[in-house]
């Protein structure tokens, strides 16, 4: 970074300084002051961060949650948040039993007036935050070189904006997908401590440090870069002295660390199959505070599920946790803790989603998504305790609230156009609902999936007909952000255990016009998916449309393809499946790595209502006496974005797949004697079924999010389980 372009950064700054400090807010707290002027609050020492209060230093576990910026139908960068909001939020966190909340960047104005005025409110028991510095990934990534100038003139630019959004004493100016306007209130006091950069891309910091090599270690008045320190652990030395040297003219010290995550630490994990989850390591150790008496911590991501390692390591087979199990989530947060001996160590994101899609495995059944809101809460408890056990300096679960605009792996492939992710729910995508504040769908909540249809009767926007099929009195349809909604009136009570009700989707031109399923029916024109209920409930697909086939076994090539399965008409329905491993071999792999799916198609039989007893947050259908309701998620039937009507059609362009926009969804419902097998529907098997004289759903776009949010079951587990944690402790 040039001479020149610092001194244009620091009188900016000191140009904000001088005409606002003035006007910010301050609040006054209990602190030490240091010889050399500055205000400390929070300090480390040893192997713990400690708080001044009560007119003593004493240990603080960080017992927290991180809170996102926006809301269903905006984009992260649009920091939507109100007031009312976070003040709820503020509450609902403190009475689950958290101190501390981490943000990821600099937030709008609103949120450091509203916590400061929400702390002012509480004196005796302020919520504390830890402030993230969003590091300049896209500049980094587009120079491919985290010590460029323009990734360093970035990066300290962010940092620059961040102490004034913290200390209320700048005007960040309107940038596109960030946090700006006036900022005048003093937070500075609550604040924990500071958390540079974000998670690091592997080959990022591999080719700093090749490009770099042999430039001497940062040496800074407030941070330097030991010998032994990497380019890019030196690029990290100078961000957190040029954080400390903005800081120090605020009058305060706080406890610095700078982000990372599992892929990028420290240790050597022989189970590893793919080379960039094990390529290279940034080392918090190698970096050493001076003249910074409010000292520094290493702070890591770290998951149950996420790398591989954590299923095929055998170094991490030797820990049992209270239970008795082989732990190797406990395994390995003992051996990170043993690397920073002498040192803080805080988990600054754990946690999993109570998500329908799956997108990692794992022992012990802590995986990426596939919980229910209790297996959630008990899994984030199990963890929550053994971070304790395990003597970290404070636990951060990931996360306060659902995401929608986030993506998956898994299942990005699938969501097009990924512009409008914001707009739906997809409880595919195990992302997105990590909250344990839960952002539902506006139906989910007022539409009951509990075979009780007394609820339809509030649904404006519903649709009613007699589908004209043996066995079906009425058929009621409805939509929102999530899901398709299904109810249907039978002219007997539903028996699941001797017949089988089917729904067929036809959305676009080809599919299935025959199969096993329909006996000796014919239909005019194919259907793509199908519903089943009964002993075996599940959502399947025509097999030559199942673009899992088509992505992963036709276009990728992880496993055989039948070709028989990939003709028009088959006449054969495929599970709904996911990948979980992609198929991988040396010299790409470290070692062979099969390629493996589960299925994703089944459909649970429970309640959703949330004040019953039996709550299942994953049910998708019940049955009570001649009613049978169901709600079928929208990629689950194939749309890749409900919202404008987007469907995935039958073509491809040899690399991704490709969508129409469509009219609606023809649904085909017939029933199965399972005794007789006598088929009850689709005409009378002397001529095909004319599917366009079947009901007809069809629904407006929409470009505004509507959505239901309630507390998901697993805070009052997470409550109990913080609760049970001291705060001025971490034993």
């Amino acid at each position: 970074m040039s001479i020149g372009l610092v001194a244009v950064l620091v009188a900016s700054y000191f140009s904000w300084h001088q005409f606002q400090t003035a006007g910010a807010e301050t609040t006054s707290v209990e602190n030490v002051k240091l010889a050399n002027g500055m205000n400390v609050k929070f300090r480390t020492e040893g192997e713990k961060i400690e708080i001044y209060k009560d007119k003593k230093w004493q240990p603080f576990f960080s017992k927290g949650v991180n809170v996102g910026a926006t809301y269903p139908g905006h984009d992260p960068g649009e920091l939507a948040t109100d007031q009312k909001t976070l003040l709820r939020w503020f509450a609902q966190i403190q009475n689950m039993g958290a101190n501390v909340i981490r943000v990821y960047t600099i937030h709008n104005p609103i949120f450091y007036k509203t916590l400061v005025e929400y702390n002012q409110a509480h004196k005796d028991n302020p919520l504390y935050f830890i402030q993230g510095v969003w590091s300049p990934e896209e500049q980094m990534l587009k120079d491919y070189d985290a010590l460029s100038g323009s990734s360093l003139k970035a990066f300290k630019k962010e940092i620059i904006y961040a102490v004034g959004a913290v200390y209320g004493d700048i005007d960040i100016p309107a940038e596109s997908g960030k946090a700006s306007g006036k900022y005048r209130a003093n937070a500075g006091p609550y604040l924990l401590g500071w958390s540079v950069g974000t998670e690091w891309d592997p080959e990022l910091v591999d080719n700093t440090d090749q490009v770099h090599k042999g430039t001497p270690p940062f040496q800074g008045d407030y941070f330097k870069a030991k010998e032994n320190a990497t380019p890019f652990e030196s690029m990290l030395a100078e961000m957190l002295n040029t954080l400390a040297t903005f800081e120090s003219k605020e009058g305060w010290q706080h406890p610095y660390t700078f982000t990372n995550w599992v892929t990028t630490d420290p240790l050597k994990h022989p189970g590893e199959v793919e080379r960039n989850e094990d390529l290279v390591s940034v080392d918090a150790a190698h970096i050493q505070p001076a003249n910074w008496q409010a000292g520094y911590f290493a702070s890591f991501h770290a998951y149950p599920y996420y790398p591989d390692f954590f299923r095929f390591d055998q170094t991490l087979t030797n820990v049992k946790n209270d239970k008795g199990e082989v732990d190797t989530y406990k395994a390995y947060l003992r051996q990170l803790k043993k690397h920073f001996k002498g040192m803080p160590v805080m988990i600054t994101e754990f946690g999993v989603p109570s998500s329908l899609g799956v997108g990692h495995l794992t022992g012990l059944d802590r995986n990426q998504g596939g919980n229910t809101e209790e297996e959630q809460g008990n899994i984030n408890a199990d963890l929550l305790h053994e971070i304790v056990q395990e003597n970290y300096a404070g636990a951060i679960l990931f996360e306060w609230q659902d995401e929608w605009f986030k993506r998956t792996w898994n299942t990005m492939d699938y969501e097009m156009p990924a512009d409008r992710r914001k707009y739906w729910l997809n409880v595919l995508t195990n992302e997105q609902l990590f909250g344990i504040d839960g952002y539902f769908s506006s139906k989910d909540g007022p539409l009951k999936i509990d075979g009780n249809m007394n609820d339809w009767k509030q649904i404006e926007d519903k649709k009613e007909w007699n589908p004209g099929v043996p066995g079906w009195k009425k058929m009621q349809v409805a939509h929102d952000e999530a899901y398709l909604y299904i109810a249907g009136e039978l002219d007997h009570n539903f028996d699941s255990d001797k017949e089988m009700l089917y729904v067929g989707m036809d959305t676009v031109k080809g599919g299935n016009r025959h199969a096993r399923e329909m006996g000796n029916r014919k239909l005019s024109e194919g259907i793509e998916t199908l519903i089943s209920i009964g002993k075996q409930s599940q959502v399947s697909m025509a097999s030559n449309y199942n673009f899992h086939t088509r992505l992963w076994g036709e276009m990728k090539g992880n496993f055989p393809v039948n070709p028989m399965e990939m003709k028009d008409d088959s006449g054969v329905f495929t599970p709904w499946k996911l990948i979980i491993d992609k198929k991988s071999k040396p010299p790409q792999e470290v070692r062979d790595r099969p390629y493996k799916d589960i299925q994703m198609g089944e459909l649970r039989r429970g309640t959703t209502d949330p004040a019953d007893p039996n709550y299942n947050s994953l049910a998708m259908w019940q049955a009570k006496g001649n009613v049978v309701e169901m709600r079928i998620p929208w990629m689950l039937l194939g749309f890749s974005d409900p919202s404008s009507l987007n469907v995935i059609n039958y073509a491809n362009d040899g690399k991704k797949l490709q969508t129409e926009n469509v009219d609606g969804i023809h649904l085909v419902p017939w029933m199965v004697d399972g005794q007789t097998n006598q088929v009850k529907g689709l005409g009378d098997g002397k001529a095909a079924a004319d599917v366009s004289k079947m009901p007809m759903y069809t629904w407006e776009p929409w470009d505004e999010a509507h959505f239901q949010e309630r507390l998901k079951k697993s805070y009052a587990i997470m409550q109990k389980a913080f609760r049970e944690i001291p705060e001025t402790t971490n034993q």
